[in-house]
């Protein structure tokens, strides 16, 4: 009956380990298509996009919290610091729809 059992556990943690593999670049798929929503981040959160420091997911916050919410993602460009090149990179990673936005 321990023989059993024992085979029947490891059988199981094999089967698990398969499927957390198995399903690994389906989980980093969906964490990468996850967008920030730039109308409702904090800075900490805004900084974990790309070429965004400190100082721009500041000036990011402030220009929110002075002018409104963005209406399109473009809308970004008018911060100070974000141009076409750093836009570009951030343009599939962003929205300003859901999560409160």
């Amino acid at each position: 009956m321990k023989k059993t059992w024992t085979k029947t556990l490891s059988l199981g943690i094999l089967m698990a380990v398969v499927t957390v593999l198995l399903s690994g670049p389906g989980v980093l798929a969906q964490a990468k298509a996850a967008k920030i929503n730039i109308n409702t981040a904090s800075a900490a959160e805004l900084q974990e996009l790309p070429r965004i420091g400190e100082t721009i997911a500041q000036r990011i916050v402030d220009f929110r919290e002075k002018n409104g919410k963005f209406k399109r993602i473009e809308d970004l460009l008018k911060v100070k610091g974000i141009g076409e090149n750093v836009f570009n990179q951030l343009k599939d990673r962003i929205t300003v729809e859901g999560k409160g936005g």
